[in-house]
């Protein structure tokens, strides 16, 4: 037996049809065709893991939420649900401020106010938890992006500086006191990072000033307070 093989002639409608085939991959709109068939399916897969991941991804960040609300105000406060009546409250300085209240029988016992300042590599969130009487029952920074360790100290996991301000208020210590050292009040700064915690002290002072102006306000949720 023959082991070679044998070239057999192609069939001109073949050589036909391979040379159409090349000459319209070669056009500009074949391959603007593919392209767009390509990102088409590539949107589609991510419309598809959207839909599939969302309910899942909206619970673990409302766990993540109020897991970082329960550092800031004891659950055994209140017996309502924080998040879920959750408003803004607009305010002449600082502008749109969400918060937090924790009801117990119905009667607000505390609030917990999200309030941003300007740090050395951007926006500083805090959650900062008051009680009626404007004392601080809880700060926790939310997000950040100051310089890994340098001035990560804080977040709570990297320091204890920021549980540091627990039981403080707009009145203790004095107003001249919400301050770092190096500006003239009580509290520590960084070596080598003042931006920072100078940032989170002005955020705190912020969020005690914000209670004091709104404090009846915030117990009634007048109309000027938005869901």
């Amino acid at each position: 037996m023959n082991s070679e093989q044998t070239d057999l002639p192609v069939p001109p409608e073949r050589e036909a049809e391979a040379s159409r085939l090349a000459r319209w991959r070669s056009r500009v709109a074949y391959q603007g065709l593919s392209l767009g068939l390509v990102c088409a399916l590539v949107a589609l897969a991510l419309l598809l893991g959207d839909h599939f991941t969302r309910d899942a991804i909206a619970s673990r960040q409302q766990e993540d939420q109020l897991a970082t609300l329960r550092q800031v105000l004891p659950a055994r406060l209140y017996d309502n649900d924080p998040l879920a009546e959750a408003f803004r409250l607009q305010d002449a300085e600082l502008g749109e401020v969400e918060v937090y209240p924790a009801r117990r029988g119905g009667e607000l016992v505390a609030v917990a106010l999200r309030v941003g300042t300007l740090g050395y590599g951007g926006p500083i969130v805090q959650l900062i938890a008051l009680d009626n009487q404007g004392r601080i029952l809880g700060v926790r920074v939310l997000s950040h992006k100051e310089t890994p360790g340098l001035a990560d100290k804080i977040e709570a996991a990297k320091s204890d500086w920021i549980t540091r301000f627990a039981g403080l208020s707009l009145g203790n210590p004095p107003l001249a006191g919400w301050a770092v050292q190096k500006d003239g009040g009580q509290f520590d700064q960084f070596a080598g990072a003042t931006i920072t915690p100078r940032a989170v002290v002005k955020g705190i002072l912020r969020a005690l000033q914000l209670h004091a102006r709104h404090a009846g306000k915030l117990a009634g949720q007048p109309e000027e307070v938005q869901p």
